[in-house]
């Protein structure tokens, strides 16, 4: 247990603080920000033997994530999500729901050695011998919802100092300061490449924003698209279509967006999604050969998919897919006030149309001469086909299925996340606790 008792040196925190503004200035993300500050308070003689922070920015797109740290062992890192249903006493019993629940900004309690735990996480903090606690909320603006949750801990036999506590407030404005930077700039960069993709988003990033700003590159192309959408929309009504496009999307175009494929754009009920490869031929063999792996996988996703479909009493999900080969042109593209990172050229074109063949062939999956020559293996040749402005007509071909029959790499059922950290989850509850106590009362006078 630690038995430090000398007075917190002002000179040394300070550093601490322009180390902080210096991170946050670089860029610094928040996993460094975080084990940097909670290493640096340590050494500048703060008896802390535990800090736990966790970040609310309630945003489908923000990485939630909850971090530990021990004097012992350092930085832990958690994503705090449960599978559905998980009871949420957790959240209810916790310190920072009593913050929120009696509008507190801080809550300090010593903890006793023996002896009934107000909350169930002291008994936890006993383990360690920790012996005082100390609580916050702390916003990253008035009435936001955004912000930071935390505690420190000591094992200090005298507790937290009333310069401690001093101390440690200062310097939690500092870090909620950083955080927020460090959150932010996570945030953006989630968005980018959620909405753009992951070599879009980059680009834009590094400053590829004006009209006209953009490359040529060469790429083996895939495009897919679901078949008789307009159908489901009419039938299963808006939210069943979205719901029926979403699970369609999460199992023909997932395999795409790994191995060196990249989703660049959803076009409807559709995707186009590029390897960028080399000019030379083993680059276009790697990217064709990936792209075509990937189809195989997709063709397994679905296949999946529908059975769990027929097993609901859904109808199946029919879907072509084209692929190809070329130089594909990329580049902001619009208004000057009004942009988007798009791929054009006659490459895209010709995809297009070789997916638009599956209907005519009654195939899931058509491909040109030219992808399947990079890729070997086996082929059947449907015909030639004559591809608006093309001069010349195209082969084009089925891919043979595997044999044995592709096994899944990973789960179609993948993990039901709520993404939520726990600083969110207290938020959401205490929300819901206070519309219900609203509620209550004029659910009665109506009964009356």
């Amino acid at each position: 247990m630690s038995t430090i008792e000398a007075s917190v040196s002002a000179t040394l925190l300070d550093r601490v603080a322009e180390w902080l503004t210096q991170a946050s200035l670089a860029g610094q993300d928040l996993e460094t920000i975080v084990r940097g500050f909670c290493e640096r308070i340590a050494a500048a003689g703060l008896p802390i033997a535990r800090v736990h922070l966790t970040f609310s920015m309630l945003h489908p797109l923000y990485d939630a994530l909850g971090f530990t740290w021990r004097r012992a062992s350092g930085v832990t890192i958690e994503g705090y999500r449960h599978s559905a249903g998980s009871k949420p006493d957790r959240f209810l019993q916790s310190p920072y729901y009593h913050l929120l629940d009696n509008n507190l900004q801080h809550l300090r309690r010593r903890i006793m050695p023996e002896g009934p735990s107000e909350f169930p996480i002291f008994d936890d903090l006993r383990k360690d011998r920790i012996t005082d606690y100390l609580a916050f909320v702390q916003p990253f603006g008035d009435d936001s919802v955004q912000g930071m949750m935390g505690s420190w801990s000591t094992d200090s036999h005298g507790g937290f100092s009333d310069d401690m506590i001093a101390a440690l407030l200062r310097m939690q404005n500092h870090l909620a300061v950083a955080a927020k930077m460090a959150v932010l700039g996570k945030l953006a960069n989630n968005m980018l490449t959620t909405y753009l993709g992951g070599d879009a988003g980059k680009r834009v990033l590094n400053g590829q924003i004006r009209r006209g700003d953009g490359e040529t590159i060469r790429a083996a192309l895939v495009m897919g698209d679901m078949r008789q959408s307009t159908v489901y929309a009419e039938k299963e009504g808006r939210q069943a279509y979205i719901d029926t496009l979403n699970e369609f999307f999460d199992a023909i175009a997932a395999p795409f967006n790994r191995n060196g494929g990249e989703i660049l754009s959803f076009l409807g009920d559709g995707f186009l999604a590029v390897y960028p490869c080399g000019r030379h031929k083993d680059p276009s063999k790697i990217a064709c050969e990936a792209a075509l792996s990937a189809v195989n996988q997709a063709q397994a996703r679905v296949s999946e998919l529908n059975n769990e479909r027929q097993q609901k009493g859904f109808s199946a999900v029919r879907y072509g897919i084209g692929l190809h080969v070329g130089n594909v042109m990329l580049g902001n593209v619009g208004l000057k006030d009004r942009l988007t990172f798009s791929a054009f050229g006659s490459a895209v074109n010709e995809v297009q149309r070789l997916q638009s063949l599956t209907k005519k062939y009654s195939r899931e999956v058509i491909a040109s001469q030219a992808f399947a020559s990079y890729c070997g293996g086996d082929w059947t040749t449907l015909g030639e086909e004559k591809l608006r402005g093309v001069r010349q007509k195209v082969t084009v071909l089925q891919p043979r299925p595997a044999q044995p029959p592709l096994r899944l790499e990973d789960s179609f059922k993948e993990a039901s996340h709520d993404g939520l950290s726990e600083a969110e989850q207290v938020i959401l509850l205490h929300r819901d606790a206070k519309k219900q106590a609203t509620a209550r009362p004029q659910l009665e006078k109506f009964m009356q």
